[in-house]
């Protein structure tokens, strides 16, 4: 399936869209390794694809969209692990941490849920925990373009998707977490997500930067690349 979804996203995704790379993805490693970007619509894991060749991709998906077809169908299309909504999923999190372990590549969207105003929402730091457990780093991601609307309008008026995809291949490690607990551990994991999201927002127009927008980090990296 992974090659079969690759094929669409490099030939066929190509016919209906404009596909810009911003960023050297050769520098990306085969796998052992998480790949993380803002959420913005359907499209966006269909995209991924356009910059990954490995083969063991996990894809989280909460089981709230089960209850819609369109959910099933992309449950099956992208072989998804179904995450129990509102409560920490620890069988979801045991089979994440074995496979990336074993060489896999998670795609995950830490914003938990498409952002409908587009621009960055506040991250949950479950990707922290997964990624410091496992001993893998985390590779950020910045996607434009995939908006639902935007995809929909274009689309119904014949027009070419203009998309995006930007990413240094810098790997940022998360800090070790079994030597902290309770109240200082949860505040290590926001504070080690908000960090790896003002590197995203640091990559996307002002526009998109919405949480992390006046982040002092997301300020000093826009600094630096000017």
């Amino acid at each position: 399936m992974s090659a079969t979804l690759r094929f669409i996203a490099r030939k066929i995704l190509p016919l209906i869209a404009d596909i810009e790379v911003d960023g050297d993805i050769t520098k990306l490693p085969k796998g052992g390794y998480m790949l993380a970007s803002n959420h913005l619509g359907r499209l966006d894991s269909l995209v991924v694809y356009y910059v990954l060749d490995n083969d063991d991709l996990i894809h989280p998906l909460t089981d709230k969209y089960k209850k819609y077809w369109y959910g099933r169908l992309a449950g099956r299309i992208f072989n998804v692990t179904w995450l129990t909504r509102g409560e920490a999923d620890m069988s979801a999190m045991r089979e994440f941490i074995s496979r990336l372990k074993k060489g896999a590549v998670m795609i995950i969207a830490p914003e938990g849920t498409r952002s409908k105003k587009v621009s960055l929402l506040k991250a949950e730091p479950g990707a922290i925990y997964i990624a410091s457990t496992a001993k893998v780093g985390i590779i950020p991601v910045a996607l434009t373009g995939t908006e639902d609307a935007d995809v929909v309008a274009r689309l119904k008026h014949f027009k070419k998707l203009k998309l995006t995809i930007t990413t240094n291949g810098d790997i940022y490690y998360p800090p070790d977490i079994k030597s902290v607990k309770g109240a200082e551990r949860d505040k290590l994991l926001q504070d080690s997500i908000d960090e790896l999201f003002c590197h995203i927002a640091a990559m996307l127009p002002e526009s998109y930067r919405g949480y992390y927008k006046d982040f002092p980090l997301t300020k000093k990296l826009l600094s630096e690349n000017k």
